[in-house]
């Protein structure tokens, strides 16, 4: 066993640079692994300690009992609570104080008349509470709100807004309220609370544009007396509390309100970034698998004179190893640090480009730590594995030979089995996303068809090599045809090698095709839902924004240029009891301006307590025109409303449609989504749209678009994620880059007898320079074009499972123009890979080439 850890020594310090691509690739895997658990742990603690400032001085929180919640959302809606509670809390025993929150809605208009975040983030607005304890704001200049339209800001939205004590601006909430700016404030020591904006009102201008009616409050904030503990607080609360009211302590508020945010967004966030880095590893594991499979080859006869001085089959195996095991240790240690480096660069970066990461110090947690070195170490190491055991496996008597070509990758055993798992693949995916819809059976296949490609990649190598390397002998004459013939000498090899950059560019290719194929959907969601002319929408995301004033749709309504104005609201209910939303709207306006597709019954006439569902809807619940429905409602009230009539399409107009009449006994704050608009006969698009836009300006002047506007803007989120798909997936390409640069090196030295001869006969250094660059072009195209037909079939997948698994119906889509970007990106990256391998060819000494062993 010393024997073969001085030889492993050995030949690490001989070799150096050979491993130099392997410690790059594991390194990058490690790095960018070891950075999304970091950065999650250092978000979860920041949301932790943020939410526990927001609620250090409340020592219980009063709400409603129940919540409803509708899918796709992890935070439900609740009743407010009367606000005349706070005279019976402050005299149960142990209550210092209490003090209504009312909040809502609200979005500040900056200097430069753009609405100030809604970009993820909620934009709130509320009452200023004087109680400091009770406020997890702190003022730090001006006073606070005494009278009507005067307000104070957190100090990160003044700046973002470039507004200041004394400025005069516009609150939408959604109505637009004029107010000034008379104090600015403090969150938890900083300018903010993360990239939420906050608007702190008088109590009376918050019961009047936040609620519905006076009275009425989110929750009751209590503070507890000296020596009275949380949970004591809320025992001695609890026996006080109407029915359906509820207490809770400060410290279950802030981890209710962290396990939101994990379930919203971190837990999603961490899990993309996590998949991504799967991709690097997985790229990586082909890199590595290459270098050592090279390495070994190259070391044949060296491995046949230990065997044939006495090493044993394990001795050489381990030897392997141990070099295999002394890289991956390295490059994993090394990654944890680019890890951390990784985490500190996007913690400091994305608060520059308005993403929400609270402030705070990295948290390094021990399995942050001690995953990714054990993932990076078992990665090498099994990456390793197969090439260890061959090179166990080498006769004594492979001393006397001279290294063969290797042919074995196009050997008929490997194309039954390729075409085989190509055919399962196939049957798998067809049968999951055709025959009898299923998630699971789709990825299955997806997963065997990876397999398959990765099987067939050396059988496949020779065909491919051979056609896309068939214009070179035209192109570049004799230069052309070594380096096609380079590129053949080890189908195995080239596969191996092309193997990584195809699995970057199929990722990528997924996510271009799925991304085209959402923006189809959505182009064939608003043609065929939306017969409108113009769209009012406010452009926001997430949690933030503050919706349309309702009082808009009636104003657009009466220009003269207009034939039908339709808002539509949202509302809460719980149906046969699961949550579910209500689209709150004029039905007659909003059958003249959607296409519902095929009504039964009649719009006309639902009042206050008719309502119209979807014929999906209706099928789930058991329903027909006619037949009763009973809604339980935020405020705990139930209501049994009649089906009058059941339409077929939804994508734009929801589910459930109510009239506002019925809606209004239930409401909070209310708001319009979207204001759809149609013109009369004769008005030209432009016309109509400047009067709505005049209209509109008095209403917080939100954004009014043609329809094919608003089906590009619906969309835009899609090029946002792509972007950063994109940024994540360049790790993965350049990990692949690094491997075929590796290979290359690798098969220079092999090689370098034959290059020094090939000098010797006239070949000049230009010429050598172009055959490697040209031998790589050749297996980055293999891997590309086998990587843009993989990502093909992968994104079609995608898309026809989320259309069996959606109600809405999915558009497939391929994007000529953006993936022959894709395409043509793989091809200059493999013409990078092979610069430096080229120009350390071209500097070889002929003579000492020559007489190379």
């Amino acid at each position: 066993m010393n024997a073969s850890f001085r030889l492993s020594a050995s030949s690490l310090r001989a070799h150096k640079r050979r491993f130099a691509g392997t410690f790059l690739a594991v390194f990058l895997g490690v790095a960018f692994l070891a950075g999304t658990l970091v950065m999650g742990d250092t978000l979860r603690a920041s949301f932790d300690t943020m939410f526990g400032n927001a609620t250090s001085g409340t020592d219980a929180v009063v709400r409603s009992a129940d919540a409803i919640t509708t899918p796709g959302e992890s935070e439900g809606v609740r009743e407010p609570v009367a606000t005349d509670l706070v005279g019976t809390i402050e005299k149960v025993p142990g209550v210092a104080a209490a003090a209504p929150n009312i909040q809502g809605a609200g979005q500040l208009i900056g200097r430069n008349g753009d609405p100030i975040g809604g970009q993820g983030p909620p934009t709130l607005a509320g009452n200023w509470i004087a109680d400091p304890e009770l406020n997890a704001y702190r003022l730090a200049e001006g006073h606070a709100p005494r009278g009507p339209g005067e307000v104070v800001i957190d100090r990160g939205t003044a700046e973002r807004g470039d507004l200041k004590i004394g400025d005069t601006t516009t609150l939408r909430t959604p109505d637009p309220v004029k107010v000034t700016v008379v104090g600015l404030a403090t969150f938890g020591g900083e300018d903010g609370m993360a990239q939420v904006t906050f608007t702190g009102m008088t109590r009376a201008d918050a019961e009047k544009y936040l609620t519905a009616a006076p009275g009425e409050a989110a929750t009751i904030q209590v503070r507890a007396g000296p020596g009275v503990s949380q949970q004591e607080l809320v025992d001695a609360l609890t026996p006080v509390l109407p029915k359906g009211v509820e207490a809770i302590t400060g410290q279950e508020s802030a981890e209710e309100n962290t396990d939101m945010i994990s379930s919203q967004f971190l837990s999603v966030f961490t899990t993309l970034l996590l998949v991504f880095s799967g991709v690097a590893l997985l790229v990586a594991t082909f890199s590595i698998h290459n270098t050592f499979a090279i390495v070994v080859a190259q070391r044949t006869r060296e491995n046949a004179l230990l065997r044939a001085l006495g090493a044993s089959r394990r001795q050489v195996t381990v030897s392997t190893l141990v070099e295999a095991s002394a890289v991956a240790v390295t490059a994993s240690a090394a990654g944890l640090a680019g890890g951390i480096g990784i985490a500190a660069g996007l913690q400091a970066l994305f608060p520059a480009i308005g993403f929400p990461f609270p402030e705070g110090d990295l948290v390094i947690s021990a399995l942050s730590m001690a995953l990714p070195l054990a993932v990076g170490v078992v990665v090498c190491l099994g990456s390793a594995l197969l090439p260890a055991v061959r090179a166990g496996r080498t006769a004594p008597l492979a001393a006397l030979r001279e290294t063969a070509v290797d042919t074995s990758g196009a050997s008929r055993t490997r194309a039954v089995t390729g075409l085989a798992l190509i055919a399962l693949a196939l049957g798998v995916t067809l049968t999951g996303v055709l025959a009898s819809p299923s998630i699971w059976l789709a990825a299955t296949g997806a997963v065997l068809a990876l397999i398959a490609f990765v099987v067939l990649g050396p059988v496949a190598s020779t065909t491919a090599v051979r056609v896309l390397g068939g214009p070179l002998d035209r192109l570049r004459g004799v230069t052309g045809g070594l380096a096609r013939r380079n590129a053949l000498r080890s189908p195995k090899r080239t596969a191996a090698t092309a193997s990584a950059l195809m699995i970057g560019v199929a990722v990528v290719s997924l996510f271009t095709v799925f991304g085209a194929s959402l923006k189809a959907t959505m182009d064939q969601t608003v043609a065929r839902s939306f017969a409108g002319d113009v769209a009012i929408s406010t452009p926001s995301f997430g949690a933030g924004g503050s919706g349309l004033s309702p009082r808009l749709a009636d104003a657009v309504q009466r220009l003269p240029e207009v034939d039908t104005a339709v808002g539509l609201g949202r509302g809460v209910a719980e149906v046969d009891g699961k949550g579910r939303a209500l689209t709150v709207t004029d039905p007659v306006a909003l059958e003249r301006t959607f296409d519902l597709g095929e009504i039964r019954g009649s719009m006309n006439g639902l009042g206050t307590d008719g309502i119209a569902i979807t014929e999906n809807e209706a099928d789930k619940q058991h329903l027909k025109t006619g037949e009763k429905a009973r809604l339980t409602f935020t405020d705990g009230r139930t209501q049994t409303f009649t089906v009058r009539a059941v339409y077929g399409q939804s994508e734009l107009a929801g589910d459930y449609v109510i009239t506002r009449d019925a809606w209004a006994p239930h409401r909070t704050q209310d708001a319009d989504t979207l204001v759809a608009v149609s013109f009369k006969d004769g008005v030209g698009t432009d016309d109509g749209k400047a009067a709505v836009e005049k209209a509109a300006a008095q209403y917080g002047n939100p954004e009014v678009q043609t329809r094919d506007e608003y089906a590009q803007s619906a969309a835009g989120g899609i090029d946002m994620m792509l972007t950063l798909v994109y940024a994540l997936l360049a790790l993965a390409v350049l990990i692949a880059l690094l491997g075929i640069a590796n290979t290359l090196t690798l098969a220079i030295h092999e090689r370098t007898r034959e290059l020094g001869l090939l000098r010797a006969v006239g070949q000049t250094r230009s010429q050598l320079r172009a055959m490697v660059r040209w031998e790589s072009i050749l297996v980055a195209a293999f891997g590309t074009v086998g990587g843009l037909a993989l990502g093909a079939f992968l994104g079609w997948v995608l898309v026809e499972a989320s259309d069996g698994a959606s109600d809405s119906a999915f558009a497939f889509a391929m994007p000529p123009l953006q993936l022959t970007v894709v395409a043509l990106v793989g091809l200059t990256a493999g013409a990078l890979a092979g610069l430096r391998p080229a120009r350390r060819a071209a500097r070889l000494d002929v003579l000492r080439a020559i007489a190379t062993e």
